[in-house]
């Protein structure tokens, strides 16, 4: 039995930090039509909620992150949702669109369209379980949710070619070392981790946060030196209203924190 959307991306708010869970692990979490629409709702909300300042998106379960698009609807209503732009319809976009850092707790497999899922991610935390692969080659499908252009540019062009064009796995392990995920945790740390980290991310000012996070975004997609005049731009426009009163007013806490980390 299909579970309602309300039931299919579960939403937990504590402190700061919102907790996004794909919730079909009887179905390895596979992006349903109406799974794709829960997670769209669900980062709309924690967008749009003041008291989330980062988000923590993860699956149920052991076994997967999200196996990607679900194969048995994929056969029946044809391959519309694996080009769709809507960000109802394409979770990648519902990530992206979502203005605060989002990280991505990486449980299990992500597969083809999971593996898309992840990198629309800000930062992945892996658990020793997580798996990564590529098989759009093997289906004859062509990604449509960035997965061509974005896992060349975070692993190198020939290491992307390996997964991409053989489908073959990635384990945890050798994904840190190719600078995929930030880091691997055991499987029983890895909300715990994931979640420090959000918190941290939290403690800091919210619309600074976004602000921030979209200038690295925006900045990333540009040739290095239009990226390096955005940042001119940005960072003239926006540190021209900081006093030196509210520079001083923060050094102590800035200090402060360094010795206790």
């Amino acid at each position: 039995r299909e579970r309602k959307m309300s039931e299919l991306v579960l939403v937990e708010i504590a402190e700061g930090v919102a907790t996004v869970t794909l919730n079909r692990p009887e179905a390895m979490n596979a992006l349903s039509q109406a799974l794709r629409r829960a997670l769209h709702d669900a980062m709309h909300r924690v967008d749009a909620d003041n008291s989330v300042r980062a988000v923590v998106l993860t699956g149920a379960g052991t076994r997967a992150f999200t196996a990607g698009l679900d194969l048995k609807e994929l056969g029946t209503r044809g391959l519309g949702a694996a080009n769709a732009t809507d960000p109802s319809d394409n979770p990648a976009k519902a990530i992206e669109s979502c203005r605060k850092p989002v990280i991505g707790a990486i449980n299990g497999v992500a597969i083809t369209g999971g593996f898309e899922v992840a990198l629309a991610c800000d930062i992945m935390i892996a658990s020793e379980n997580a798996r990564f692969a590529d098989t759009h080659a093997r289906g004859g499908v062509m990604p449509g949710w960035g997965l061509s252009q974005k896992l060349s540019r975070l692993i190198g062009i020939s290491r992307a070619k390996e997964l991409s064009l053989s489908g073959n796995f990635l384990d945890a392990a050798t994904a840190e070392r190719w600078g995929l995920v930030n880091r691997v945790v055991p499987a029983a740390e890895l909300l715990p981790a994931a979640r420090k980290l959000a918190a941290d991310i939290a403690s800091a000012e919210v619309d600074f946060i976004a602000g921030y996070k979209k200038l690295i975004d925006d900045g990333y997609a540009l040739p290095f030196g239009e990226a390096m005049a955005l940042e001119h731009r940005i960072s003239s426009a926006a540190n021209a209203q900081v006093t030196p009163e509210a520079v001083e007013a923060r050094r102590a806490a800035v200090q402060a924190r360094g010795r206790a980390q």
